[in-house]
């Protein structure tokens, strides 16, 4: 399978602090790849790199066979993220959210798209209303639409589901696996929870300290440590990282 990401030797420095340290990955076309590690390992600083919003240190990230720093508008226009940590402009109607990010994005048939995610991520009811009274599960999905609306190849997912209540969690894991399988899309997850990684990704890396200190399929993962589920080798990982290597 053709890979769309390839992370080479990927470092990235503040000061004497290494929040990157040298790693090395690749996301395959219609891959869910999931990116684990507790609180200050680096996965945000490396889903920030992915996006071209840090620079890094050293090393190179490929989308598609180009280098970001070379084609950086380029790539921009074909990935997307979402985080729960970034809100929209809560003054907006989430109609006239997705009108602007599509513009920003320069979609062609802006209306075709919206009316596709609208219908796919049952945001009919919302449209009109003021984005900012929204609740936790409704902005979910409209953040959702936003990081779609490009119709990206590559989706950046940090903690997506992060404060939901089970249902609507269930609703976007579904709506996740549905939409990979259509469009053939390669995701980048970051989460903290276990049974939504074991569910929706083929692979997954684990760091710490800004190292990827094991990788492989989450079962693969639970039996070589010997542990029963991907959330004990999580709190192992966490607690010692020594145990990895």
């Amino acid at each position: 399978m053709e890979n769309l990401v390839e992370v080479k030797n990927l470092k990235k420095n503040y000061g004497s602090k290494e929040a990157v340290k040298n790693i090395s990955f690749t996301i395959k076309k219609d891959e869910i790849l999931g990116l684990l590690g507790p609180n200050g390992s680096g996965k945000t600083t490396t889903i920030g790199m992915l996006l071209g919003l840090l620079k890094p240190t050293d090393g190179q990230i490929l989308i598609e066979g180009k280098k970001i720093e070379e084609n950086r508008i380029e790539i921009l226009k074909k990935i997307n993220f979402i985080s729960p940590y970034i809100e929209l402009p809560k003054k907006l109607t989430v109609k006239q959210n997705l009108i602007v990010y599509g513009k920003l994005y320069n979609v062609l048939n802006i209306k075709n798209r919206i009316d596709y995610l609208v219908e796919k991520l049952r945001l009919s009811d919302l449209l009109n209303r003021v984005t900012g009274e929204l609740s936790s599960g409704q902005k979910n999905r409209v953040s959702l639409a936003k990081a779609l609306v490009n119709n990206p190849t590559v989706l950046l997912l940090d903690e997506p589901t992060a404060s939901l209540d089970p249902e609507i969690g269930d609703f976007v894991r579904t709506f996740l696996e549905n939409y990979k399988k259509e469009k053939k899309i390669s995701i980048l997850l970051a989460s903290h929870n276990m049974n939504e990684v074991t569910r929706l990704c083929k692979s997954v890396l684990m760091m710490k300290d800004g190292e990827i200190i094991d990788k492989g399929i989450p079962e693969d993962l639970i039996e070589r440590h010997g542990r029963k589920n991907l959330e004990e080798v999580f709190l192992k990982l966490s607690r010692n990282k020594n145990e990895f290597h």
